[in-house]
């Protein structure tokens, strides 16, 4: 493995993407290859590594994809990196609830034999972070807490404090970022504002971080530290092994929804959908009014489309478009902004009527992990399927009595819970998935995509 350093904090809103994106950008700028990481399943924060590193931005997910896949995928998105910079979610050992700190920050660190450089907010503490400190380094010695950076510095004098506590512990500290509100991304109902979404901003954002990062933080104890990650071999991820041989029907066009109103998916997907034997293209339901040419499957990620309601509701050809794709029997892969895109309104505001159903946007979060499984055949799964996934939400979708469900699962209460639909060729759901954990699925979905029907063509 390349040299590698996890970015933790003690809780959520300490810093962790201020100071894990202003280093990517800050190593990049001054001639490093840095491969950018996320822990768990987030999907805004690597958008925010990729304009940092100009690299996509992957995810390590325990809980996603069995600990056993974390190494393999760290190698394959390290490959030809001088270092990766991972960052953590939530506090150094939050993990999935009523597990012992699995999928934590933790847990990745220790797989992946990282040290850890924890960035503390020091606004309102002073001596007590050597306290903190010592909690948290003791906790679990097998986690290795490297380094320092103090974020939200209110003052010199705070700063010297604040460096006296840290060496009571014997922590280094690595940096120092003073408060500057300038640095704060904008955020909505599920986390940060897509860089995406936010466009040339983003830039501009990252831009400002990493040059606060340049000059506050020790760049070259970054490094050192990264370095101190012991020698280990991991044979990297290969998306053509697991795909396993490609289907004998040619390569199958399968157009793959992005742009600012569907941002959260893996990149793994794409490369195994390629893998697998796919043409695989890129289509923007805010921009392109038509699917690509010869399209016989479409593939369409979560994101924020009840933020663009209007304007994909609008796109009226494309809406007709997929209708029709979907109503001819082609494969239809859909995951939660996607399942809201095939539904007949969000909001108040027409979308493709694909399912019977309507989606509006409520004050209630759903967010969890879920061990589902498959209850019918479909274009992803055979009945009995197996598979982890991730609700994160804020909308609600009416569903009609009767209909055949993608996923089941038992909630926290221990009820069984059925949601999603498959019909026809359209499996949609909720839950998030990662194809790295089932590449079975994503090569399923490719050939029924190539032995499925003509491809519908759009109108004109």
């Amino acid at each position: 493995m390349v040299n590698r350093l996890v970015v933790a904090a003690p809780a959520s809103g300490s810093g962790k993407t201020t100071v894990a994106t202003g280093l990517m950008a800050a190593l990049r700028r001054a001639g490093d290859r840095v491969a950018p990481f996320k822990v768990g399943p987030d999907y805004i924060d690597p958008g925010y590594h990729a304009v940092a590193t100009g690299r996509p931005g992957r995810n390590l997910d325990p809980v996603m994809v069995g600990e056993h896949r974390v190494p393999a995928l760290f190698a394959h998105g390290a490959r030809g990196c001088d270092l990766a910079v991972v960052e953590g979610v939530m506090g150094l050992f939050d993990g999935r609830v009523d597990t012992e700190g699995l999928g934590s920050t933790a847990h990745v660190a220790k797989l992946l034999s990282a040290p850890v450089l924890f960035v503390v907010d020091a606004r309102g503490q002073s001596r007590s972070l050597a306290a903190l400190l010592h909690g948290f380094r003791g906790y679990d010695p097998t986690v290795r807490l490297g380094g320092v950076v103090l974020n939200q510095v209110g003052s010199p004098r705070h700063e010297q404090v604040l460096r006296g506590a840290c060496a009571e512990v014997g922590l280094e500290v690595l940096g120092a970022l003073p408060r500057d509100d300038r640095f704060r991304l904008p955020s909505r109902h599920l986390g940060l504002v897509t860089a995406a979404e936010h466009g040339p901003a983003a830039v501009e954002a990252v831009e400002a971080i990493a040059d606060s990062v340049a000059r506050h933080v020790d760049l070259d104890g970054v490094r050192r530290l990264a370095a101190e990650a012991p020698a280990v071999t991991a044979t990297a991820w290969d998306p053509r092994e697991e795909a396993g041989p490609a289907h004998a029907h040619g390569a199958p066009v399968i157009a793959v929804a992005g742009g600012a109103a569907f941002t959260f998916g893996y990149a793994e997907h794409v490369e195994l959908l390629a893998a697998a034997g796919a043409e695989v293209v890129v289509l923007d339901p805010l921009r392109d009014e038509a699917l690509p040419a010869g399209t016989t499957g479409l593939v369409l990620p979560g994101g924020f489309p009840e933020q663009h309601a209007a304007e994909l509701s609008a796109n009226e050809r494309l809406r007709e478009d997929v209708t029709r794709l979907a109503r001819a029997g082609a494969p239809v892969h859909a995951e939660c902004g996607g399942l809201l895109y095939l539904a007949k309104s969000l909001d108040g505001a027409p979308m493709c009527g694909v399912l019977d159903a309507d989606g509006a946007m409520t004050p209630r979060l759903t967010l969890g992990y879920r061990d589902a499984v498959a209850p019918h055949d479909s274009v992803l799964a055979r009945p009995g399927a197996r598979i982890t996934g991730h609700e994160f939400h804020r909308t609600a979708l009416s569903v009609p009595h009767g209909a055949k469900p993608a996923w089941r699962w038992r909630g926290h209460d221990l009820r069984p819970v059925a949601e999603g639909f498959v019909l026809g060729g359209v499996h949609a759901s909720y839950l998030h998935t990662h194809p790295a954990s089932a590449p079975g699925a994503v090569a399923r979905f490719v050939r029924a995509c190539a032995a499925g029907a003509a491809p519908v063509e759009a109108t004109r």
